[in-house]
């Protein structure tokens, strides 16, 4: 029991830590490049860029007072262990543009200030997503929206968004510094995939085969992959089926298609999309 509590500490610890280190380089990507340029993200945080230009107040203050009632809905409706997550993670973002204010921006060329700040910004908030928290209150509500309506979390948040660059474009920014806002939205959209999936894109294969056995021991042996075999029933035959089970990268589906066509081109074979994946040594290529 006490190697358990143990455990839990030092998981909550790394957690916080990982937070830090997201809320961090998010705050460099914002105030060492999109922030200076007048290049706004999405959702809280760009509302608290506007609000900090109309007002001349600094942003880290917004940050924290916009976030307040996204939070507490989050608390009585989603949990308390992802809000504080999240509530952790944006006083620590706050904090560190409040920081890195003082310091002169990186560059003034709006092109590279969109693209670094970016693939820096998504990094950081792919980090702290990846690790259960968020540092922005309107994903807590696009969760919640979603569960109720037919709209996904992705497509609230992007329209919210459009709302958000217009407001900027019509209050305080021009046209061209919204269109440059949608270009950052996009790739640290993007980044942010990236970060919490995995630069590698998996696969899961399932194959249904009058052969499994022959399959099976052709691709272990080109692929070097463990697998599974799902024990199954034909419905119209009524005889038993082994059904093969595994995982690859996208580099070798190419392979594992061909070796089927050879093989048995008859077999089915259905391939979805795998978002992450731990345990069994899959990275070592051991059986499962």
């Amino acid at each position: 029991m006490a190697l358990t509590k143990k455990k839990r500490v030092l998981n909550e610890v790394k957690q916080l830590v990982m937070i830090t280190i997201g809320a961090v380089i998010a705050a460099a990507g914002l105030e060492f490049f999109l922030v200076p340029n007048n290049i706004l993200d999405g959702g809280v945080i760009g509302l608290s860029i506007i609000a900090a230009k109309m007002t001349g107040q600094t942003m880290s203050i917004f940050l924290i007072l916009l976030n307040l009632p996204f939070l507490y809905i989050g608390y009585r409706r989603i949990g308390a262990k992802f809000t504080l997550h999240t509530l952790y993670g944006v006083i620590v973002l706050s904090a560190f543009t409040a920081y890195f204010h003082h310091f002169e921006p990186a560059t003034d060329d709006l092109f590279l200030a969109t693209i670094i700040g970016a693939v820096i910004l998504g990094t950081g908030v792919g980090l702290v997503i990846r690790t259960g928290g968020a540092l922005d209150g309107t994903e807590i509500i696009a969760i919640l929206v979603s569960k109720k309506r037919p709209v996904s979390v992705g497509q609230f948040i992007m329209i919210v968004n459009l709302f958000i660059f217009i407001l900027a474009a019509l209050l305080v920014f021009s046209w061209e510094t919204a269109m440059y806002s949608i270009i950052t939205y996009y790739i640290a959209f993007k980044m942010i995939d990236i970060v919490v999936e995995g630069l590698e894109e998996l696969k899961s294969v399932t194959i249904i085969s009058d052969v499994p056995e022959e399959l099976a021991d052709l691709l272990t042996k080109q692929l070097g992959r463990g697998m599974t075999y799902i024990q199954g029933q034909g419905v119209y035959s009524n005889e038993p089926k082994k059904i093969i089970y595994m995982i690859v990268t996208r580099i070798e589906l190419a392979t594992l298609r061909s070796i089927v066509a050879e093989t048995d081109p008859n077999a089915l074979v259905a391939i979805e999309n795998i978002a992450d994946v731990s345990g069994s040594n899959f990275d070592k290529g051991s059986a499962h």
